[in-house]
């Protein structure tokens, strides 16, 4: 594999070889924030909402209130809903504990679903 478009030079690499990049040139770029929420109860949402609205990508875990009271869940997945419907947002079930929320600048990628 080449990476002389990345490192200024042609040099080849195995597949194997760790490459260390060389961060000086990269100008600083503020981190996109992914903050975690663990609904226990209706009233949780809140959180969420407030994460979304101040620019968060939101990973939310639904386990609790799944197990507690599944129409009170129901309730709090539509009410996030339509947050994220209001701040041009996206939102996807992760599996059947967790779902993620992001706000207008994230799109969640549906095309695949790739195990590491």
């Amino acid at each position: 594999m080449s990476f002389d478009k990345i490192f200024g030079g042609k040099r080849e690499i195995d597949e194997g070889e760790f490459v260390e990049l060389d961060h000086s040139g990269v100008s600083n770029i503020d981190a996109i924030p992914i903050k975690m929420v663990h609904v226990n109860d209706y009233g949780d949402i809140d959180l969420v909402q407030r994460a979304l609205r101040e620019g968060n990508i939101v990973f939310v875990k639904i386990k609790t209130l799944k197990e507690k009271d599944m129409s009170e869940l129901k309730r709090a997945i539509e009410r996030l809903r339509n947050t994220v419907t209001a701040v041009n947002g996206d939102i996807a079930g992760v599996d059947e504990n967790y779902v993620i929320a992001t706000p207008s600048f994230a799109r969640i990628d549906r095309s695949t679903t790739e195990t590491l």
